[in-house]
């Protein structure tokens, strides 16, 4: 008689990698995710200080306070510049960060990232229609548009990444694989990157430098009054991808161990593209496509916290994200010159390096993603 053993199935505190327990006590977790915070509240008041305009730190906490500066032209500084511009740096790097985590344990592929889905191409489609084909004035205004550039920009990169969100989400419904979505995804990104090509052949220099400079990236554009809209949804998304850590832990021992566990994977499948395409979308509608803080964050944040828990994870990410982002902003700014360099060139060229070194040192990668 043949005896039928069954495979335990782990819980989600057992999705520690080898060895964790021995190298990082559990209870040291939720200090570090207070010291992930407390950096991000140093370099957000040494974002506020440094620039073209250095502005004493005792003096920042002043007006932050609802006080008055020293020199009326630091609060306008403070008030109208950076403070917006640092708070959309740590909006968009925290909706990166967890939606690049959500990406490699859905994918279960480490150099998976938030835009695999074919939102940021749909985005900078949308955005190609109008730049390439409206006319420009300056790359700030829109002829015959009686609406702020930035403000047409982000409605039309809003609406390419919606409507790339209804193709793949058509998709999900029809497909049972997550590797065939994912290959879905990129062709989309191949498809929609050459229909821009197309355009950027037969447009004006005006229009391609335009373009161009959105493809840059910034967190500069955002004003106040757009704030609320990025905020609420990011916020949203945030809070989605903080209820499904449960579903997360499971999709990494696999889909037919997740499947015994009673996870309905059609309807996390469209939850989990969803929320990437709130996150993803809000941020490249507003600050255009941001590069490598979705693929680096949530890496940096397994090899911090030793842990493939999405527990810690999730807002591990969160921290994680927005400091590198206003680290990114920081170094981009140039500090004491009036010289403002690619947003995206900074954010590769400072982290790439750091993250090969990490992932070289972090030996039980593929354990992170259930292998």
């Amino acid at each position: 008689m043949t005896q039928v053993v069954f495979k335990p199935i782990p819980r989600p505190a057992d999705y520690l990698t080898k060895g964790e327990t021995t190298r990082l006590n559990l209870g040291l977790r939720p200090l570090i995710l207070l010291l992930l915070g407390a950096a991000l509240a140093g370099v957000l008041l040494l974002s506020l200080a440094v620039g073209s305009v250095s502005i004493p730190v005792e003096q920042i906490i002043t007006v932050l306070l609802g006080g008055e500066a020293e020199r009326a032209s630091w609060s306008n500084i403070i008030l109208k510049v950076r403070l917006p511009k640092a708070l959309t740096a740590m909006l968009a790097g925290a909706a990166l960060g967890v939606s690049g985590l959500i990406m490699q344990t859905f994918f279960r592929n480490p150099l998976a990232e938030p835009f695999v889905l074919g939102i940021s191409s749909g985005a900078s489609l949308g955005v190609a229609l109008v730049v390439l084909s409206a006319g420009t004035v300056g790359g700030v205004l829109l002829a015959g548009f009686g609406l702020t550039g930035d403000l047409l920009l982000a409605g039309a990169a809003a609406l390419g990444a919606a409507a790339a969100l209804i193709v793949v989400l058509s998709i999900s419904l029809r497909v049972r694989s997550s590797l065939t979505l994912l290959i879905v995804g990129l062709m989309m990104g191949y498809l929609t990157s050459a229909l821009v090509s197309l355009m950027l052949f037969f447009a004006i220099p005006e229009r391609i430098q335009a373009y161009i400079n959105w493809t840059f990236g910034s967190f500069a554009s955002v004003t106040w009054e757009q704030l609320p809209i990025l905020a609420g949804a990011v916020t949203s998304g945030l809070a989605i991808a903080l209820a499904m850590t449960k579903p997360l832990n499971s999709l990494l021992l696999g889909e037919e161990y997740a499947r015994s566990l009673g996870l309905n994977l059609m309807w996390t499948r469209l939850r989990l593209v969803s929320v990437t395409a709130i996150l993803a979308g809000a941020v490249t509608a507003f600050c255009g496509p941001i590069g490598f803080i979705g693929v680096a964050a949530p890496h940096l944040c397994r090899s911090l916290f030793h842990t493939s828990d999405h527990r810690m994870l999730v807002p591990g990410s969160i921290l994680m994200g927005a400091l590198i982002a206003l680290i990114a902003a920081l170094v981009a700014e140039v500090p004491g010159r009036n010289l403002v360099l690619p947003l995206n060139a900074v954010t590769a060229l400072i982290g790439a390096p750091v993250v090969i070194a990490v992932i070289l040192r972090r030996r039980n990668l593929h354990q992170s993603f259930g292998s």
